[in-house]
């Protein structure tokens, strides 16, 4: 199993808009790193949702339920989306303030690559967000 990290805007797709519709298909991503995580995604993988622009909160778990497809907002093959479910909202959002004085968490790609969508976390480094902030 794999850990990943997608940041999306709230006033484009929130939490609640996941949690209201069962699921959430990440789109438009244009950065070749962030298609490239997508592309490594699998079935079943863990994936922390990230409101991004506005809170900067990690607002809850999903898991993965369809694999990288083309992204439907372009013809352009070489974009994909990946789709998601919700598996646990968090009683209190991980904010980045807390993220940023965690110990074991100053290298994850929230912090060395802020404008990055989607980022691979390592177990340790997921364990860490979970343990740390429930």
């Amino acid at each position: 199993m794999n850990y990943w990290l997608v940041k999306f805007a709230p006033f484009r797709y929130s939490w609640h808009d996941v949690l209201r519709n069962g699921t959430f298909e990440i789109y438009s991503v244009r950065n070749a790193q962030a298609r490239n995580n997508l592309q490594a995604m699998r079935l079943g993988d863990v994936v922390l949702f990230y409101h991004s622009q506005e809170g900067h909160y990690i607002m809850g778990k999903m898991k993965v339920t369809a694999e990288a497809h083309q992204d439907r907002t372009t013809a352009d093959t070489r974009w994909v989306s990946v789709t998601f479910e919700p598996v646990e909202s968090f009683p209190q959002p991980i904010s980045l303030s807390q993220i940023k004085t965690t110990a074991g968490l100053e290298n994850i790609g929230l912090i060395k690559q802020p404008r990055l969508a989607v980022m691979k976390l390592s177990e340790i480094e997921f364990d860490i967000i979970i343990k740390n902030h429930k």
